[in-house]
């Protein structure tokens, strides 16, 4: 099956559960389990100060680390349902100058980047032993997303400080979000100790810390519609993926999504991730899922809830806040090109001026709305 199939599948069965025109049986969730006891105010506290403070994202500075491994073995396992792992190395400087070399556990992961015909490197998911972190920017961390060049050639180096952008405008929406890091990787054969690459790549902030920094944690919970979340939380979010231009993304499948749940909280607060798939971005390798009928990435779709636009104008409002901070964000991040930065500018202007429009506005935002779920 292809990407473009697959993306198209999922979405078309997300948007008939939704109709209620699927099976009763797919319609119908499993019954949860029992509920699990909360911790008390402190130690939840404790946990969010915690998470709050872990040094790998309390800077913006690419993070120069080099990766050894046995990465022919590594970027043969493109099996999307395996979890092998793979001895490997990581450096890193700790504070006082002097490199730090961790045994780390590595393997693929992902979904259509995880495919041999979508990227020749696949991204990583690095696992760390605790025991050996004191002192580097890893301490904390037991297993970390790492995006990867995808292929070797500039141009798809350039997706990484890409999407480092869209997670940095949706940071400055809500701290209730995933951060991400930039990484200057060396990439070294473990047997030969020959340096393979030197490319960016992207850490992404554990799920579990997320959702500590929000006082709660992450629920596995699948099938949430719209009533299930948290009003403004969703609303913000499907905007924001409306600006970016992604529609790779479904609460109700918990794709490319992760739902929190909170102590005395009935709803849950969606947070979005992996944003390679959007117009932003606009990797070769992204294509629409044909159940949108949109002719690429760039073409916005909203999938939010439906709003009067008397609701929708405080979130504008939120937008239009964060607008000379957005384009702050666009021309400094580093290893960006400089027409990428006047398209990406562009590209974020239209979403600008849809909101000030009246007719726009109802035409995107009014007339395409979703009334159940995304």
């Amino acid at each position: 099956m292809t990407i473009e199939r697959r993306l198209s599948s999922t979405l078309a069965a997300v948007l008939l559960c939704l109709a209620g025109l699927a099976p009763a049986a797919a319609q119908t969730p499993a019954p949860p389990a029992g509920p699990r006891p909360w911790p008390d105010a402190a130690a939840m506290r404790a946990r969010r100060l915690a998470a709050e403070q872990r040094p790998l994202f309390t800077t913006e500075t690419p993070l120069p680390i080099t990766l050894s491994a046995d990465f022919k073995a590594v970027n043969r396992d493109r099996n999307p349902k395996s979890t092998k792992l793979f001895p490997a190395t990581l450096s890193v400087a700790r504070k006082d100058g002097t490199v730090a070399t961790l045994p780390v556990q590595i393997r693929t992961r992902g979904h259509s980047r995880r495919l041999t015909q979508t990227c020749s490197f696949a991204p990583l998911r690095i696992q760390f032993d605790p025991a050996t972190t004191a002192g580097t920017v890893f301490e904390g961390h037991r297993a970390l997303k790492l995006g990867t060049h995808c292929r070797a050639a500039d141009l798809y180096e350039q997706y990484m400080p890409r999407e480092y952008v869209a997670y940095r405008i949706y940071n400055l929406l809500t701290p209730r979000s995933f951060r991400a890091r930039l990484v200057d990787a060396s990439y070294v054969d473990a047997e030969s100790g020959k340096k393979l690459e030197e490319r960016q790549a992207l850490f992404i902030e554990d799920d579990d810390d997320v959702a500590r920094r929000a006082e709660g944690r992450i629920s596995d919970q699948e099938k949430l519609v719209f009533a299930r979340l948290e009003r403004d939380a969703l609303t913000l979010m499907t905007l924001f993926e409306y600006m970016i231009g992604n529609t790779d993304v479904s609460i109700y499948a918990l794709h490319n999504a992760r739902v929190i749940e909170r102590p005395n909280v009935a709803l849950f607060y969606p947070v979005p991730y992996d944003f390679d798939y959007s117009g932003l971005v606009n990797a070769r390798y992204a294509v629409p899922a044909k159940v949108l009928n949109l002719t690429s990435v760039t073409e916005r779709a909203y999938m939010g809830p439906c709003r009067t636009l008397p609701e929708l104008e405080p979130y504008f409002a939120q937008f239009q806040a964060i607008r000379p901070q957005v384009a702050g964000i666009i021309n400094g991040v580093p290893g960006l090109s400089a027409g990428y930065r006047k398209d990406a500018l562009e590209y974020i202007d239209e979403f600008y001026e849809t909101l000030t429009k009246p007719r726009a506005a109802k035409e995107a935002f009014i007339d395409r709305c979703n009334k159940a779920g995304m």
